[in-house]
């Protein structure tokens, strides 16, 4: 019996693996060809404007455009200006996010900052005298400068070394300051100060308000390119675990608590009509890129500086959700059992 077994398995199995190979060959090429679809649909599409608060951000070529999408087995397939060094700007509240989390526990986030959608703008000081500084979230500035004072060290440059060193990890290669981008936001940074400075006045920020600003300022102004975001995006779908490098950046559970605040805050107030759309988490940045997860299979992240009134990238928006549409992926798209 066990060796009439062994016989039927030896058979069967390759049989299997052959099949598996196809259809993971047949889907890779569907994400190409969706990919390339979307790209030369919105191409041309010229609707939205630069972020201009942060005056360098006006001077980024406006037709830029491009589209990555890393597979949890490390695939990559990318279409356009996937090289163009951007500023990582909001996004990078993502990543700083999970590394607090993975250096003193989820439960210090619900404690000192929240975790829902404050249902203002990102930058607004409303919500903190609402409540006191309580009741806000990661993403939006006033919750993400505080998550950013939450990260321990010595000083400024050690706190600053660790958030773009975990930066780093999730993108498998060495990241830096853009200079200009850090300089105009930093001359620019009024409001971030104002906010840090009212979240000192109820003790809900953690380290010296003026020194975590320019940390803040500075984490925002690291430069990516769209493929880095991709990697980075297909590290939190894969578990915390980098598809590229191999290597365990933060730990599942990590990763499960950072795909929720993205999913309830990512895209700013457009963060319900995205998920209604799409239905995967996903964080946008006024640097003009996206990044978005559809967990246990891929990253994708897409750039093309015009925004729309919420700040999300018009095209990032639109190449996302037709290449999610086409492959048929939308999380909650599910098939009877009958």
């Amino acid at each position: 019996m066990k060796r009439t077994l062994f016989i039927v398995l030896s058979l069967v199995c390759p049989f299997i693996s052959f099949t598996q190979k196809r259809n993971t060959k047949q889907y890779h090429q569907s994400i190409q060809t969706a990919m390339d679809s979307a790209y030369h649909k919105y191409k041309s599409d010229q609707r939205g404007n630069n972020a201009d608060y942060i005056p360098a951000l006006a001077n980024v070529p406006s037709d830029l455009f491009g589209i990555v999408i890393v597979t949890v087995d490390g695939k990559v397939f990318s279409i356009g200006d996937v090289d163009y060094n951007l500023s990582i700007q909001s996004i990078s509240k993502v990543f700083t996010l999970a590394l607090v989390i993975e250096s003193r526990g989820e439960k210090i986030i619900r404690d000192s900052i929240g975790v829902n959608p404050t249902g203002q703008v990102f930058n607004s000081i409303y919500p903190i005298e609402q409540h006191q500084g309580k009741g806000i979230n990661p993403f939006v500035n006033p919750g993400a400068i505080a998550t950013t004072s939450l990260v321990q060290g010595e000083n400024q440059d050690e706190i600053f070394n660790k958030v773009i060193s975990n930066m780093e990890g999730f993108a498998g290669t060495e990241l830096n300051v853009i200079p200009e981008i850090y300089e105009s936001e930093a001359n620019n940074n009024q409001r971030n100060q104002a906010i840090s400075m009212l979240l000192h006045s109820y003790d809900r920020i953690y380290n010296d308000p003026i020194e975590i600003t320019d940390t803040y300022t500075k984490q925002c102004a690291v430069g990516v390119s769209t493929h880095n975001l991709g990697v980075m995006a297909a590290t939190i779908a894969n578990g915390g675990y980098n598809p590229i490098t191999k290597n365990q950046v933060v730990s599942p559970k990590t990763s499960s608590h950072v795909m929720s605040v993205m999913t309830m805050a990512g895209l700013y107030n457009n963060a319900g009509n995205w998920l209604y759309l799409v239905g995967m988490p996903a964080k946008s940045g006024v640097g003009g890129a996206i990044i978005s997860v559809l967990p246990g299979k891929f990253g994708i992240a897409a750039f093309s500086p015009k925004l729309d009134s919420y700040g999300n990238s018009i095209r990032a928006q639109l190449a996302i959700f037709d290449i999610i549409s086409t492959l048929q992926d939308h999380p909650y798209l599910v098939e009877p059992v009958k």
